[in-house]
Formats: structure tokens, sequence, C-alpha cells
């Protein structure tokens, strides 16, 4: 029997509030009592996930993350405490994942059309990110977090949205715990995190979707409860060229588009920053190297992989076999 307090369950509603960032909507389901000024909370909650998109978008020539970008070499660039904080992640998992999870990848993004400078690959511009030297790799990035600042080593592109979606559902649910709130599910995109359990006792059911281009199915469900997740996978946006569909992940150590048999990464972690950057890690080292990254990191995690036979799921933790993802 799930955990119930009546008293609860009688005295919250249930009230969604949602709004428009980062080229998606949020959402927050949210079970309060009726003192709860749900105008304010959803003011609150949209400022929140707007603040890290000025910081971190790749698309707005103001943020955070640009200015960094069109820094000369060497010069110290004064920075928000969020984006610095994001940073110090990235640049971790970055070396936690042997380079899977790279944000030094902007140049990539932009050069194989899914960026801001253009919307279709350019072989002059892939072949340059493809010269010898032309990756920047771990140092690139010297970061002062007490001071706010950062600089770049050697000329360099970043790219956060790997990363950055999940840290906003994380702001998102900071917001969430500031207002009282202890019974809610914040969204942004394919990244969830639950603030403890529903107001009936129930965790918190999240649906898994069916990696399928064009097809909205799900695969299973999650239960959470004080826990983020987050998918990455190739099937959500990607570019067709030719026959070919090129998946707007990059696998910066190839220097091109992720291309291996996952179709999707699902993962559980305690906040959603850390969630949504390794389900990128893993779904660019593919199945065999992603599955020996995840158990040497002691990862919840779900593979989809993609065999004659069909899609097989490939689980860790509290996501492998014995985990409830129901069907």
């Amino acid at each position: 029997m799930p955990k119930m307090s009546s008293d609860t369950a009688v005295t919250c509603k249930r009230t969604t509030l949602h709004g428009l960032t980062m080229g998606t909507r949020w959402s927050a389901t949210v079970d309060a009592d009726n003192t709860m000024d749900l105008e304010a909370l959803r003011q609150a909650l949209a400022t929140a996930a707007e603040q890290v998109d000025e910081q971190m978008s790749p698309w707005k020539p103001d943020s955070d993350l640009m200015r960094l970008n069109r820094a000369p070499v060497d010069t110290w660039v004064d920075l928000s405490a969020d984006i610095v904080e994001v940073l110090e992640c990235a640049f971790d998992i970055q070396r936690l994942s042997a380079g899977a999870f790279d944000p030094c990848v902007g140049e990539l993004v932009d050069a194989w059309g899914f960026g801001a400078v253009r919307d279709t690959p350019d072989a002059d511009a892939i072949r340059a990110a493809r010269q010898p030297g032309a990756h920047a790799g771990s140092g690139s990035i010297e970061l002062e977090r007490p001071a706010g600042r950062a600089r770049k080593r050697r000329s360099l592109q970043l790219d956060l949205c790997g990363i950055a979606k999940g840290y906003a559902v994380d702001r998102m649910v900071t917001v969430l715990q500031q207002h009282g709130v202890r019974h809610a599910l914040a969204a942004l995109d394919g990244e969830l995190r639950a603030v403890g359990r529903q107001a009936s006792g129930a965790p918190w059911a999240v649906a898994l979707e069916r990696p399928e281009v064009g097809l909205r199915a799900v695969q299973g469900v999650i239960e959470l409860e004080d826990l983020a997740v987050a998918t990455s996978g190739d099937y959500r946006r990607c570019l067709q060229v030719g026959d070919a569909r090129l998946a707007h992940t990059m696998d910066a150590r190839r220097r091109a588009p992720v291309n291996n048999t996952v179709a999707s990464v699902t993962v559980l972690a305690r906040t959603c920053m850390h969630a949504d950057a390794w389900a990128t890690a893993l779904l660019v080292a593919g199945p065999d190297e992603g599955l020996a990254m995840a158990q040497r990191m002691r990862l919840d995690v779900l593979f989809l992989v993609r065999r004659a036979e069909g899609l097989v799921e490939l689980g860790l933790g509290r996501l492998g076999r014995s985990a409830s993802l129901s069907k």
C-alpha cells in the first residue's frame, strides 16, 4: 500500500502550471492546499526557467554562454553563479565519462546544422571542425567559482544543451520548495524531478517514451519520489540528409553525430542536472562502453538498444530487471 495522509489528500488540490522556455514547455504538477498563491508560484517558476535560458542559451547572443564564447582567449568573463556551477558539473562529467559528455561541442553542433548558425550540415565547416587539434579538450576552461568568472585557455565554442534543461528543472524544484510545496512533479521536455510523493501517498508515475521517430507511444512507466529522471535519444531531434538520419547529439570523440545502436538512455539521479548530463554521455558512449561506465559510476540506467529482434532493454540499479518499470 502507498503511504497515505488523509488530511493532506483531502486539503490538497491538483494544479498544473506551465509555460514556454528553451524552445519547449516547462510544467509543474502541484498538489497544494487552497492557501497557496498559485499565480505567484507560476511566475516564480517561469522566472527560474527563463533565467537559465538567458544564461545558457546558444541561441541568444547576450546570454552568459555566448559572451564567454565570443570572449578572446585568456580573457576573464564575469558569469552568474548558476552557469559556473553548471560548467563545473559539465567538465567533471566530461572527465568521468572519458569525453563521452563534452560541453566543448558548439562548433560541431553548428557545423552539422543543429545550432544557431545553420540548419543543414556544411561540408567545409565539418572539415574544419575535424582538423587535428581543432577540438578543445580538458583544461580548456579555467573557472573561479568564488569570483564568478571563467576564461578560455584556447579558442572554443561551448554548448550546454546536454545539461542546461536538467539544471532548469532543478531550479524549478528549488522554487517549489521555497514556496512550501511538498508534492510536485517538475518537467522540462524529457527531464523531470519529483518533490516528495503525490498528496495521496502514491509515487509520481512518469511515462518512458518508446524511441521511434514520429511515434508517441509508451515503453513503460517509472515511479519517482524525490528523484530526477532524464532521457536522451536519437529519435526526437534529427536531420534527414539523403538516406542518412543524423541525430542532434554530438560525439566529440568522433567529431560527428552519435552513431550507435542505442535508441535511448534513461538515468535516475538526485538532481536533474546530473541525470541529464549522464543520459547524454551514455547515449554517446554506446551500449558496451556505456553499460560499463554506468556500472563503474553506480548509476541507475535503462538503455533501449536496437537489435535485429527489436528493442532490447538493458538496465542497471533501480532500472535493472528487478526494478519497478511497469508496462
